[in-house]
């Protein structure tokens, strides 16, 4: 199969494939926004009638498709967190968000459907309850490290501005920080908009619960949160716990982990390196199957062709994010702690699995 094959395959479904969920449906909602966000009299229009009869925006919300209104929505974040970023030069805005604007789009969604059916959707309820909980959670941990105070921000950011120069920075805040983050937070939840665009017309709802794999998703998404708090948690611990000691002792006096400065004989972290991303990754991949979920109900087939529609590419992305960032958390690790090359020689990156001996590993292991 070549490279064309590949592509036409990727992109184009087959005849009893759901056309919402196709990407001739998500290339017309693009589509359908960029002639809006670009176009003056649009705005103007869509202004003056807001403020001639507010009342109207009720209507307008529930007659625009809800996909569309909410690339309006971030497209107003980027353009805030950009200009805030770039004023107070903290460049940890949409870190701040990215907890809560998953949610919010959720239920974007999931009320939508509601406005246009008169009942929830039991897949939308269910999906939009799981990315709530996860957000609540994600929230938490963010706020007790202090990610909300005004001066808090993501460590590695200083570093890139060091090495980037302030106009590099300026130039990665406009290209990647603002739009791309802004805009990945909201795809990732376009899993729970396929049930949204197939089954928000009432006259052909059916739905009488939930399917096999809807409950298989919400089982697997529960265990990989617990391994995200879990994994949180005792990183957490020793941080706060290495700060306490080192307020007292000096770090020669200090033993094991403690002295090497990182979490690695312990916990989820001997087996991963970052279980935790590990576990995030794998929640929002398990949140695609809900589409599938949506496609195999709509078309009444469940053949590997359903595994596949448009809004995989945000777990993809996601994914390659990941990658990238992680691969610069651990530059600085390395630069900071001289023991954690040996810690990458010896455990996974992600994947949680058996750790291998090494002659650091041994020596930390007998301070323990």
């Amino acid at each position: 199969m070549g490279q064309e094959s590949v592509i036409h395959w990727l992109t184009h479904a087959g005849p009893n494939f759901p056309q919402g969920a196709t990407w001739d449906h998500a290339r017309n909602i693009l589509q359908a926004y960029f002639h809006n966000i670009t176009s003056l009299s649009a705005i103007s229009s869509f202004v003056s009638s807001s403020l001639k009869d507010p009342s109207q925006l009720i209507t307008l919300y529930k007659e625009t498709n809800p996909l569309e209104s909410s690339l309006y929505f971030s497209s107003a974040l980027i353009t805030v967190h950009y200009i805030m970023s770039e004023i107070t030069k903290n460049y940890s805005q949409v870190d701040r968000a990215w907890s809560i604007l998953p949610g919010l789009y959720a239920w974007h969604y999931t009320i939508h459907d509601y406005l246009l059916t008169g009942s929830f959707h039991p897949r939308l309820l269910a999906g939009t309850i799981l990315i709530s909980i996860w957000g609540a959670r994600l929230t938490y941990n963010f706020a007790r490290k202090g990610g909300y105070y005004f001066t808090g921000h993501d460590y590695r950011f200083p570093y890139l501005r060091e090495h980037l120069g302030p106009v590099g920075m300026a130039l990665l805040n406009l290209v990647f920080i603002a739009p791309f983050q802004n805009l990945l937070l909201l795809f990732m939840v376009t899993p729970l908009y396929i049930t949204h665009s197939l089954f928000s017309n009432a006259s052909v709802r059916t739905t009488t619960g939930l399917s096999t794999l809807d409950w298989v998703t919400i089982t697997l998404h529960l265990g990989f949160l617990f391994i995200e708090v879990v994994a949180d948690e005792q990183q957490y611990v020793f941080q706060t716990e290495k700060y306490a000691l080192l307020s007292h002792l000096k770090k020669d006096q200090l033993k094991g982990d403690y002295k090497l400065g990182f979490l690695w004989h312990s916990g989820l972290f001997q087996y991963s390196r970052h279980p935790n991303f590990f576990a995030e990754q794998a929640m929002w991949w398990v949140i695609y199957l809900f589409s599938v979920a949506a496609v195999q109900e709509a078309s009444g087939m469940n053949d590997l062709s359903t595994y596949l529609n448009w809004t995989i590419a945000a777990p993809i992305v996601l994914t390659a994010l990941f990658q990238g960032s992680t691969a610069l958390t651990e530059r600085i690790s390395s630069e900071k702690y001289p023991a954690y090359a040996e810690y990458c020689k010896s455990v996974n990156k992600f994947l949680p699995w058996a750790p291998k001996n090494t002659s650091t590993n041994s020596s930390a292991k007998k301070e323990l």
